[in-house]
Protein backbone atom coordinates (compact mmCIF):
# COMPACT_ATOMS: atom_id res chain seq x y z
CA UNK A 1 0.00 0.00 0.00
CA UNK A 2 1.41 3.39 -0.99
CA UNK A 3 0.80 6.58 0.96
CA UNK A 4 -0.49 8.79 -1.87
CA UNK A 5 -2.85 11.13 -0.02
CA UNK A 6 -1.97 14.81 0.41
CA UNK A 7 -0.19 15.17 3.76
CA UNK A 8 -0.86 18.13 6.04
CA UNK A 9 2.01 18.30 8.58
CA UNK A 10 -0.10 20.48 10.85
CA UNK A 11 -2.49 17.55 11.33
CA UNK A 12 0.30 15.42 12.76
CA UNK A 13 2.80 17.77 14.43
CA UNK A 14 2.37 20.58 16.92
CA UNK A 15 5.15 22.59 15.28
CA UNK A 16 7.93 22.43 12.72
CA UNK A 17 10.34 21.81 15.63
CA UNK A 18 8.24 18.81 16.70
CA UNK A 19 8.44 17.42 13.17
CA UNK A 20 12.24 17.81 13.11
CA UNK A 21 12.57 16.11 16.52
CA UNK A 22 10.70 13.04 15.30
CA UNK A 23 12.68 13.01 12.07
CA UNK A 24 15.85 12.99 14.19
CA UNK A 25 14.54 10.12 16.31
CA UNK A 26 13.55 8.04 13.28
CA UNK A 27 17.01 8.61 11.78
CA UNK A 28 18.64 7.43 15.02
CA UNK A 29 19.80 4.06 13.70
CA UNK A 30 21.27 2.66 16.96
CA UNK A 31 17.97 3.45 18.73
CA UNK A 32 15.92 1.91 15.93
CA UNK A 33 18.13 -1.13 15.57
CA UNK A 34 18.14 -1.86 19.31
CA UNK A 35 14.35 -2.01 19.48
CA UNK A 36 13.96 -3.86 16.21
CA UNK A 37 16.50 -6.53 17.17
CA UNK A 38 15.11 -6.84 20.70
CA UNK A 39 11.53 -7.30 19.47
CA UNK A 40 12.00 -9.27 16.24
CA UNK A 41 14.72 -11.31 17.89
CA UNK A 42 12.22 -12.39 20.56
CA UNK A 43 9.43 -13.68 18.35
CA UNK A 44 8.77 -16.52 20.79
CA UNK A 45 7.96 -13.92 23.46
CA UNK A 46 5.64 -11.88 21.20
CA UNK A 47 3.85 -14.60 19.22
CA UNK A 48 0.11 -14.48 19.96
CA UNK A 49 0.61 -11.92 22.78
CA UNK A 50 -1.14 -8.65 23.59
CA UNK A 51 1.11 -5.58 23.67
CA UNK A 52 0.74 -2.02 24.95
CA UNK A 53 2.97 0.60 23.32
CA UNK A 54 3.18 3.61 25.68
CA UNK A 55 3.93 6.90 23.95
CA UNK A 56 3.74 5.23 20.55
CA UNK A 57 4.73 8.31 18.55
CA UNK A 58 4.86 7.42 14.85
CA UNK A 59 3.92 3.80 15.63
CA UNK A 60 7.13 2.14 14.48
CA UNK A 61 7.58 0.08 17.68
CA UNK A 62 3.98 -1.11 17.44
CA UNK A 63 4.72 -2.28 13.89
CA UNK A 64 7.81 -4.16 15.08
CA UNK A 65 5.59 -5.92 17.64
CA UNK A 66 3.04 -6.87 14.99
CA UNK A 67 5.84 -8.15 12.74
CA UNK A 68 7.09 -10.25 15.66
CA UNK A 69 3.71 -12.01 15.81
CA UNK A 70 1.72 -10.08 18.44
CA UNK A 71 -1.99 -10.78 18.09
CA UNK A 72 -3.02 -7.34 19.34
CA UNK A 73 -1.12 -4.09 19.86
CA UNK A 74 -2.61 -1.09 21.66
CA UNK A 75 -0.65 1.98 20.56
CA UNK A 76 -1.29 4.90 22.93
CA UNK A 77 -0.09 8.38 21.95
CA UNK A 78 -1.19 11.58 23.69
CA UNK A 79 -0.34 14.04 20.89
CA UNK A 80 -1.83 14.37 17.44
CA UNK A 81 1.04 12.15 16.26
CA UNK A 82 -1.52 9.42 16.92
CA UNK A 83 -3.12 10.41 13.59
CA UNK A 84 0.18 9.89 11.81
CA UNK A 85 0.60 6.54 13.59
CA UNK A 86 -2.80 5.46 12.21
CA UNK A 87 -1.70 6.45 8.70
CA UNK A 88 1.58 4.52 9.11
CA UNK A 89 -0.30 1.46 10.40
CA UNK A 90 -2.67 1.58 7.42
CA UNK A 91 0.26 2.09 5.04
CA UNK A 92 1.72 -1.15 6.38
CA UNK A 93 -1.68 -2.90 6.32
CA UNK A 94 -1.61 -3.74 10.03
CA UNK A 95 -4.82 -2.05 11.18
CA UNK A 96 -6.31 -5.47 11.99
CA UNK A 97 -3.60 -5.93 14.66
CA UNK A 98 -2.70 -2.40 15.81
CA UNK A 99 -5.26 -0.12 17.44
CA UNK A 100 -4.14 3.50 17.92
CA UNK A 101 -5.61 5.61 20.73
CA UNK A 102 -5.05 9.36 20.94
CA UNK A 103 -4.89 9.96 24.68
CA UNK A 104 -2.59 9.89 27.68
CA UNK A 105 -1.98 6.40 29.00
CA UNK A 106 -3.38 7.63 32.32
CA UNK A 107 -6.73 8.14 30.52
CA UNK A 108 -6.55 4.93 28.48
CA UNK A 109 -8.79 1.96 29.20
CA UNK A 110 -8.45 -1.63 28.05
CA UNK A 111 -11.67 -3.44 27.15
CA UNK A 112 -13.36 -5.40 29.97
CA UNK A 113 -10.48 -5.03 32.42
CA UNK A 114 -8.12 -6.88 30.10
CA UNK A 115 -4.38 -6.87 30.87
CA UNK A 116 -1.49 -7.08 28.42
CA UNK A 117 1.41 -9.52 28.17
CA UNK A 118 4.06 -6.97 27.20
CA UNK A 119 4.62 -3.23 27.54
CA UNK A 120 6.89 -1.59 24.98
CA UNK A 121 8.01 2.01 25.22
CA UNK A 122 10.81 4.33 24.18
CA UNK A 123 10.51 6.58 27.22
CA UNK A 124 14.09 7.69 27.81
CA UNK A 125 15.07 11.33 28.05
CA UNK A 126 18.41 13.06 28.29
CA UNK A 127 20.57 11.46 31.01
CA UNK A 128 17.76 8.86 31.02
CA UNK A 129 15.19 10.69 33.15
CA UNK A 130 15.21 14.36 32.07
CA UNK A 131 12.19 15.07 29.84
CA UNK A 132 11.49 11.34 29.80
CA UNK A 133 8.18 9.61 30.43
CA UNK A 134 9.08 6.77 32.76
CA UNK A 135 6.36 7.75 35.24
CA UNK A 136 3.70 7.06 32.61
CA UNK A 137 5.29 3.71 31.76
CA UNK A 138 5.29 2.70 35.44
CA UNK A 139 1.63 3.75 35.70
CA UNK A 140 0.84 1.53 32.71
CA UNK A 141 2.83 -1.33 34.23
CA UNK A 142 0.88 -1.19 37.50
CA UNK A 143 -2.52 -0.86 35.84
CA UNK A 144 -2.31 -2.89 32.65
CA UNK A 145 0.50 -5.48 32.79
CA UNK A 146 -0.20 -9.10 33.73
CA UNK A 147 1.64 -10.38 36.83
CA UNK A 148 4.00 -12.44 34.67
CA UNK A 149 4.24 -9.83 31.93
CA UNK A 150 7.34 -8.33 30.32
CA UNK A 151 8.74 -4.81 29.92
CA UNK A 152 10.73 -3.75 26.83
CA UNK A 153 13.24 -2.53 27.99
CA UNK A 154 13.29 -4.12 31.45
CA UNK A 155 16.42 -2.56 33.01
CA UNK A 156 18.16 0.81 32.84
CA UNK A 157 21.57 1.87 34.15
CA UNK A 158 22.99 5.36 34.67
CA UNK A 159 26.74 5.99 34.45
CA UNK A 160 29.06 8.89 35.23
CA UNK A 161 32.75 9.52 34.51
CA UNK A 162 35.16 12.44 34.79
CA UNK A 163 36.10 13.68 31.35
CA UNK A 164 37.87 16.21 29.22
CA UNK A 165 35.73 18.42 26.97
CA UNK A 166 38.18 20.01 24.54
CA UNK A 167 35.41 20.91 22.08
CA UNK A 168 33.83 23.00 24.82
CA UNK A 169 36.96 24.41 26.45
CA UNK A 170 39.92 24.46 24.11
CA UNK A 171 38.48 25.88 20.88
CA UNK A 172 38.80 29.40 22.26
CA UNK A 173 42.58 29.11 22.50
CA UNK A 174 42.80 29.79 18.78
CA UNK A 175 39.70 30.81 16.83
CA UNK A 176 40.64 31.56 13.21
CA UNK A 177 44.05 32.66 14.39
CA UNK A 178 42.68 34.85 17.19
CA UNK A 179 43.03 34.08 20.90
CA UNK A 180 39.55 34.24 22.50
CA UNK A 181 40.44 32.87 25.94
CA UNK A 182 38.62 35.69 27.77
CA UNK A 183 35.41 34.89 25.85
CA UNK A 184 35.78 31.16 26.53
CA UNK A 185 36.41 31.86 30.20
CA UNK A 186 33.26 34.01 30.44
CA UNK A 187 31.22 31.37 28.60
CA UNK A 188 32.38 28.60 30.92
CA UNK A 189 31.74 30.72 33.99
CA UNK A 190 28.21 31.37 32.77
CA UNK A 191 27.51 27.69 32.02
CA UNK A 192 29.52 25.93 34.72
CA UNK A 193 27.35 23.52 36.65
CA UNK A 194 24.65 23.51 33.96
CA UNK A 195 24.32 20.23 32.03
CA UNK A 196 24.88 20.32 28.29
CA UNK A 197 24.08 17.71 25.65
CA UNK A 198 27.34 16.98 23.84
CA UNK A 199 29.15 14.23 22.00
CA UNK A 200 32.09 13.06 24.10
CA UNK A 201 34.86 11.18 22.31
CA UNK A 202 35.81 7.87 23.99
CA UNK A 203 39.41 9.01 24.41
CA UNK A 204 38.22 11.99 26.45
CA UNK A 205 36.75 9.80 29.18
CA UNK A 206 39.11 9.63 32.14
CA UNK A 207 37.28 6.59 33.53
CA UNK A 208 35.31 3.83 31.83
CA UNK A 209 32.10 4.47 33.76
CA UNK A 210 30.85 4.49 37.35
CA UNK A 211 27.30 3.26 38.00
CA UNK A 212 25.08 5.95 39.53
CA UNK A 213 21.90 3.89 39.59
CA UNK A 214 20.40 0.67 38.24
CA UNK A 215 16.64 0.27 37.74
CA UNK A 216 14.62 -2.93 37.46
CA UNK A 217 11.64 -1.60 35.51
CA UNK A 218 9.46 -4.42 36.82
CA UNK A 219 9.98 -3.20 40.38
CA UNK A 220 11.03 0.47 40.55
CA UNK A 221 8.44 3.01 41.74
CA UNK A 222 7.92 6.62 40.68
CA UNK A 223 8.74 7.74 44.23
CA UNK A 224 12.18 6.12 43.99
CA UNK A 225 12.89 8.38 41.01
CA UNK A 226 12.32 11.62 42.94
CA UNK A 227 15.96 11.94 43.97
CA UNK A 228 19.03 9.94 42.96
CA UNK A 229 22.23 10.65 44.84
CA UNK A 230 25.75 9.29 44.72
CA UNK A 231 28.93 10.23 46.59
CA UNK A 232 32.09 8.39 45.68
CA UNK A 233 35.77 8.40 44.77
CA UNK A 234 36.71 7.47 41.20
CA UNK A 235 40.30 6.56 40.32
CA UNK A 236 41.39 7.99 36.96
CA UNK A 237 42.21 5.26 34.44
CA UNK A 238 43.98 7.55 31.99
CA UNK A 239 45.78 10.88 31.83
CA UNK A 240 43.89 14.01 30.81
CA UNK A 241 42.48 17.32 31.92
CA UNK A 242 39.47 17.10 34.22
CA UNK A 243 37.03 19.58 32.64
CA UNK A 244 33.67 18.03 33.47
CA UNK A 245 31.62 14.94 34.26
CA UNK A 246 29.97 12.87 31.54
CA UNK A 247 26.65 11.07 32.14
CA UNK A 248 25.11 8.39 29.92
CA UNK A 249 22.72 5.44 30.14
CA UNK A 250 22.17 1.91 28.90
CA UNK A 251 18.93 -0.06 28.64
CA UNK A 252 18.60 -3.84 28.31
CA UNK A 253 15.73 -5.88 26.91
CA UNK A 254 14.34 -9.30 27.83
CA UNK A 255 15.58 -12.14 25.67
CA UNK A 256 14.37 -15.59 24.76
CA UNK A 257 17.63 -17.20 25.81
CA UNK A 258 19.55 -16.46 22.62
CA UNK A 259 21.07 -12.97 22.87
CA UNK A 260 20.22 -10.00 25.07
CA UNK A 261 19.92 -6.72 23.20
CA UNK A 262 21.06 -3.42 24.66
CA UNK A 263 20.63 0.24 23.80
CA UNK A 264 23.70 2.21 24.87
CA UNK A 265 24.55 5.91 24.84
CA UNK A 266 28.10 5.20 26.06
CA UNK A 267 30.65 7.40 24.23
CA UNK A 268 32.20 4.17 22.96
CA UNK A 269 28.91 3.11 21.32
CA UNK A 270 27.50 4.41 18.01
CA UNK A 271 26.12 7.92 18.51
CA UNK A 272 22.42 8.36 19.28
CA UNK A 273 20.26 11.50 19.33
CA UNK A 274 20.63 11.47 23.15
CA UNK A 275 24.43 11.88 22.77
CA UNK A 276 25.86 12.35 26.31
CA UNK A 277 25.17 14.87 29.05
CA UNK A 278 28.15 16.81 30.38
CA UNK A 279 28.35 18.94 33.51
CA UNK A 280 31.25 21.33 32.76
CA UNK A 281 33.43 22.52 35.64
CA UNK A 282 34.50 26.10 36.34
CA UNK A 283 37.91 26.84 34.87
CA UNK A 284 39.55 27.27 38.27
CA UNK A 285 38.66 23.68 39.26
CA UNK A 286 39.95 22.09 36.05
CA UNK A 287 43.17 20.16 36.61
CA UNK A 288 45.47 17.75 34.88
CA UNK A 289 44.89 14.19 36.06
CA UNK A 290 47.41 11.40 35.96
CA UNK A 291 46.50 7.73 35.89
CA UNK A 292 45.51 6.55 39.42
CA UNK A 293 44.64 10.08 40.62
CA UNK A 294 41.52 9.96 42.86
CA UNK A 295 38.52 12.17 42.00
CA UNK A 296 35.98 12.61 44.81
CA UNK A 297 32.55 14.00 44.02
CA UNK A 298 28.88 14.02 44.92
CA UNK A 299 26.08 14.10 42.36
CA UNK A 300 22.34 14.47 42.85
CA UNK A 301 19.51 14.24 40.31
CA UNK A 302 16.33 15.74 41.76
CA UNK A 303 12.92 16.27 40.22
CA UNK A 304 12.21 19.88 39.38
CA UNK A 305 9.54 21.19 41.75
CA UNK A 306 7.67 23.02 39.00
CA UNK A 307 7.97 20.52 36.14
CA UNK A 308 7.78 16.88 37.16
CA UNK A 309 9.46 15.50 34.04
CA UNK A 310 12.56 17.65 34.44
CA UNK A 311 15.50 16.99 36.71
CA UNK A 312 17.98 19.33 38.34
CA UNK A 313 21.61 18.17 38.53
CA UNK A 314 23.94 19.21 41.34
CA UNK A 315 27.62 18.25 41.16
CA UNK A 316 30.15 19.00 43.90
CA UNK A 317 33.86 18.21 43.87
CA UNK A 318 35.08 16.85 47.21
CA UNK A 319 38.45 16.43 48.90
CA UNK A 320 39.72 12.96 47.99
CA UNK A 321 41.89 12.84 51.10
CA UNK A 322 38.89 13.28 53.39
CA UNK A 323 36.47 10.93 51.62
CA UNK A 324 36.24 7.18 52.16
CA UNK A 325 37.70 5.11 49.31
CA UNK A 326 36.58 1.70 48.10
CA UNK A 327 38.74 -1.16 49.31
CA UNK A 328 41.01 -2.16 47.79
CA UNK A 329 41.57 1.21 46.13
CA UNK A 330 43.84 1.53 43.09
CA UNK A 331 44.72 5.20 43.65
CA UNK A 332 48.24 6.41 44.45
CA UNK A 333 47.49 7.81 47.91
CA UNK A 334 49.74 6.34 50.60
CA UNK A 335 46.89 5.14 52.81
CA UNK A 336 45.33 3.22 49.89
CA UNK A 337 48.64 1.67 48.84
CA UNK A 338 49.28 0.48 52.41
CA UNK A 339 45.74 -0.86 52.80
CA UNK A 340 45.91 -2.69 49.45
CA UNK A 341 49.23 -4.26 50.44
CA UNK A 342 47.79 -5.31 53.79
CA UNK A 343 44.71 -6.89 52.17
CA UNK A 344 46.84 -8.75 49.63
CA UNK A 345 49.04 -10.07 52.44
CA UNK A 346 46.00 -11.28 54.36
CA UNK A 347 44.68 -13.01 51.25
CA UNK A 348 47.99 -14.83 50.73
CA UNK A 349 48.04 -15.95 54.40
CA UNK A 350 44.50 -17.30 54.15
CA UNK A 351 45.50 -19.41 51.14
CA UNK A 352 48.45 -21.01 52.98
Amino acid sequence: MECTDQIDPAAYFDSYEDLKIHELMLKDKPRQDAYQKAILGSRALFAGKTVLDVGAGTGILSIFCAQAGASKVYAVEASNLARLARAVVEENQLQAVIEVSECKVEDFQLPDGERVDIIVSEWMGFFLLHEGMLDSVLYARDKFLKPNGLMFPDTATLFVAPCSVPSRFDQWENLSGVSMRCFGRALREQNSGNPEVLTVAPEHLLYDGHIIAWFDLMEVTAEELNCIEVKDVIVAQRTGKLQGFCIWFECSFPDDGVEQQQLSTNPTAPETHWKQTVIPLPEETCEELEERDPVAFSLSMTRNKETNRRYDLQLTLLDAEKEEHHLPCECHMTKCILMKTHLEKMQVEEQL
